[in-house]
């Protein structure tokens, strides 16, 4: 996987691709994979899909500018989710019941992020044009041998023909689109392109219209290289993209076998007087309201002494008395940052809640700046301080 030294092509193919992605976090997961394949638990081609899918995991939430941090906890633990009876069935399932801060992105979001998102200063860039360019062909495009091109130029200074082209508003579609998906190609013709209006870049030879590269299809019969070109481009290429780094896919009846069961306290609101009525009642109300709002992986349990709200643990406990709501934030002390001083440190103390971080809520006027430290213990556990 690592070194590039697999016989089987098929296998070494696709470990070539999850290099060049650089998805070294998934390489402890992946190597029981690889025991079980040798063993002759997992077929070949079980394999195969189940890279597949990983590095479409990993490209999707990339594109979509999802924290990185969490894919050490998704991949450390991922062995447990697998049901070695139904082996791929299994790795597909445990993808597609990720929380909402771990998921799979969505065809949704994924399709609508590429479209827009900087490509060319993508850390990966020719690894996504290589993908796109040989999806589906038997002969192999040797992508390293071309050079990336932008259709509508990059030079900042652009020639007046091309201001003409792009319209009256060609300075924000120049800066709307210039590094997006609809306006990057590949080229062997860099050099030759320069900075030339559309149609010779379309007819010169070696231009779009003799290409046979499959990202340059539809270019030749095009009059004109302007937004509603870019945009219609852009759509046609997330379509193929929405092929190449597919999702899982699985029965709903087969999905929900795979569902954890819902463990319940049996306690309610009813079994917290403090909360029902009273001075602090107002304030719960407020506060529960915004906290469920954080993100919707955010659930809320009542229990004995307390209420948790949790993404997949707690991150925030409310202890219910009589003039205040205790908040415990599950955050190292020395992680939290509170300008105003109103934390405390009680790793060291006795307590209800989970966390090493107390904060009272006396009123509601106080939970714009409460609710910014429940905020970084819910990202703390989301990993959302990880770079993308």
């Amino acid at each position: 996987m690592a070194l590039g030294a697999e016989t089987d092509a098929a296998l070494k193919l696709v470990f070539q691709d999850l290099r060049e992605l650089k998805v070294d976090v998934a390489y402890p997961f992946l190597l029981e994979l690889y025991h079980d394949y040798s063993s002759g638990v997992l077929s070949s081609a079980d394999f195969v899909a189940a890279v597949r899918l990983i590095e479409a995991f990993v490209f999707r939430r990339a594109i979509c500018s999802m924290p990185t941090n969490s894919l050490n906890k998704t991949f450390a633990t991922f062995t447990k989710a697998l049901k070695k009876e139904h082996y791929f069935e299994s790795i597909q399932a445990h993808l597609l019941g990720l929380p909402s801060y771990r998921r799979f992105p969505t065809d949704e979001e994924f399709r609508r992020d590429i479209q827009t998102r900087d490509l060319y200063n993508f850390p990966r860039r020719s690894y996504w044009l290589r993908r796109l360019e040989n999806h589906g062909r038997k002969e192999r495009v040797p992508v390293d041998e071309y050079t990336i091109e932008h259709i509508m130029p990059q030079n900042e200074k652009l020639p007046a023909a091309w201001k003409s082209e792009l319209g009256e508003n060609w300075e924000q579609v120049w800066q709307t689109w210039l590094h997006t998906l609809g306006n990057l190609t590949l080229t062997g013709y860099n050099s030759e392109y320069s900075d030339h209006i559309f149609k010779d870049k379309r007819d010169m030879a070696g231009g779009f219209a003799q290409s046979p590269l499959k990202l340059n299809q539809g270019l030749g019969q095009l009059e004109h290289w302007n937004e509603e070109a870019i945009k219609t481009r852009a759509k046609k290429l997330a379509d193929m993209a929405l092929e190449v780094w597919a999702p899982p896919s699985l029965p709903t009846d087969v999905l929900a076998g795979y569902a954890p069961p819902k463990a319940t306290s049996g306690y309610t609101i009813e079994d917290h007087p403090n909360l029902v009525s009273g001075a602090m009642n107002p304030v719960f109300t407020a506060f529960r309201k915004e906290v469920l709002a954080l993100d919707p992986s955010v659930t809320e349990e009542f229990l004995k002494l307390y209420v948790a709200y949790k993404a997949e643990t707690n991150f925030v406990d409310v202890i219910p008395q009589a003039k205040r709501l205790c908040l415990s934030l599950n955050i190292d002390f020395s992680e939290i940052s509170d300008p105003k001083g109103l934390c405390k440190d009680v790793s060291n103390l006795g307590r209800w809640g989970n966390g090493d971080v107390e904060v009272a809520l006396y009123s509601i006027d106080e939970l714009p700046y409460v609710l910014g430290l429940v905020r970084q213990a819910l990202e703390k556990q989301m990993g959302s301080n990880g770079d993308v």
